[in-house]
């Protein structure tokens, strides 16, 4: 794993975000080691179920100056220095006004976070807790910084991902996915595409069953788009598969399934077993990347999560800390090996879809496929931080689950919340014309 390990050090300080050269750089460099890796793009004002695809975003600079003319933050020091998506600006700002603008962590306060706005046009500066109360905050209210972020939106950009197969026997596909749009994260971001990258090399040359197809998307708004675009291809061919992330540290093992059983719940669980390793399985109601949207209602996509420790339980999530001093090759290698084994498992399985018998009644459906776009509907938060609402995450789990096969009353039992909760969002996901 160690040419993977120098390409995730090579891939690190690339600025990435869900459009932009930092994403194509990024799935040119993966080229070198996938020749097959085909690198394709979607308009940005695309409509993709309830999204659209935002203006492709790019920064070149940004920096805040003191009175002394001297640069304060500086966003090549570090891309995170900066509120992904942020709109361009060239202000003099009091300190009283440039604080209002000013990100960082109390609990982690050595760590830069990582802020983003996608959807909402908007800007900001991330720095350490430690830099504010030490120097920052030294300044006197009325002491004037030059405050200027070099960026600019395309409306004729573009989102960009990639894509390949390996063809087996069988037509019937094992989908490997992973994301390429966090900047300077090495766990959170970068193992899952090393990871891939790896099990590509490995397999390419073997005489599989089934075809494996790979793809490096940008999370959320890529995977929707990923499913708009080749839906009934996906459907058809689809009957296992795994989302990579956070496979790189060498802390601990995660597992999140999917939303029902599956056959890829049985692979990578067998996997975990036959290799001896202990790991903690997560429930679907605490999802939180890809597999999100490849189990959404009328997707249904078998997609599982294979993590080391997972998203958002270990404090460098999200953050500056989030490096390769986090990310081994040791951690690398135990993610490469359970994904293989769970591959190998799954290939050597007379695979079956098996569809769910939809009761004759009138249950919750969505009427959207993929994740509806919440924050339109004033219904999610446009800044995106670590923090969500437990109402929220309530509304979120409820859509997960209403796709026509459950009753109010099983949803209640699924979400663990009680049945007066789960009516009142009910009415007013219908209100939203959410659900059917």
């Amino acid at each position: 794993m160690k040419k993977y390990f120098y390409l995730g050090q090579k891939l690190f300080p690339i600025t990435r975000s869900i459009t932009g050269n930092g994403v194509r750089e990024t799935l040119l460099i993966i080229k070198r080691y996938i020749k097959s890796l085909k690198i394709r793009k979607i308009s940005s004002g695309t409509k993709v179920f309830d999204w659209k695809i935002p203006p492709e975003w790019n920064i070149s600079d940004a920096y805040v100056i003191d009175k002394n003319s001297k640069k304060i933050i500086d966003f090549k020091k570090s891309n995170l220095h900066v509120v992904n998506y942020s709109e361009p600006v060239n202000l003099i700002l009091t300190k009283s006004k440039l604080i209002k603008k000013i990100f960082f962590l109390k609990n982690f306060p050595s760590a830069i976070p990582y802020i983003t706005s996608y959807y909402k046009k908007r800007w900001g500066f991330c720095v350490s807790y430690n830099f504010f109360k030490k120097k920052l905050i030294k300044y006197k209210n009325n002491d004037k910084f030059h405050v200027k972020i070099i960026s600019n939106f395309n409306n004729h950009g573009c989102l960009n991902y990639g894509e390949t197969l390996i063809k087996g026997k069988s037509k019937k596909e094992i989908l490997i996915s992973s994301y390429i749009c966090h900047p300077s994260m090495a766990n959170n971001e970068l193992s899952g595409p090393l990871v891939s990258t790896a099990i590509y090399n490995y397999f390419k040359n073997k005489k599989n069953k089934y075809s494996l197809r790979f793809v490096f998307i940008p999370e959320t708004i890529g995977s929707i788009s990923y499913i708009n675009k080749n839906f009934k291809k996906l459907k058809k061919n689809v009957v296992a598969g795994f989302n990579l992330t956070c496979i790189g540290d060498d802390r601990s093992y995660s597992f999140l399934p999917t939303k029902y059983d599956s056959i890829s719940n049985y692979a990578a669980k067998k996997a975990f077993k036959d290799l001896k390793i202990k790991f903690k399985e997560y429930s679907f109601l605490s999802r939180g990347s890809d597999e999100r949207q490849y189990n959404s209602p009328d997707v249904d996509l078998p997609i599982a999560s294979i993590m080391r420790t997972k998203y958002g339980e270990y404090k460098e999530y999200h953050t500056s800390k989030d490096n390769f001093k986090l990310v081994t090759i040791n951690g690398l290698k135990g993610g490469f090996n359970v994904t293989k084994k769970a591959i190998e498992i799954l290939m050597n399985l007379d695979l079956v879809i098996l569809k769910s018998k939809v009761q004759n009644k009138k249950y919750p459906k969505n009427k959207i496929i993929c994740e509806p776009m919440m924050s339109k509907r004033k219904l999610y938060p446009t800044l995106g931080t670590t923090h969500k609402s437990k109402n929220l995450k309530n509304i979120m789990n409820f859509l997960q689950y209403a796709d026509g096969t459950n009753s109010l009353d099983n949803i209640s039992k699924l979400i663990k919340i009680n049945k007066k909760k789960t009516h009142f969002i009910y009415k007013l996901l219908k209100k939203h014309k959410v659900i059917t």
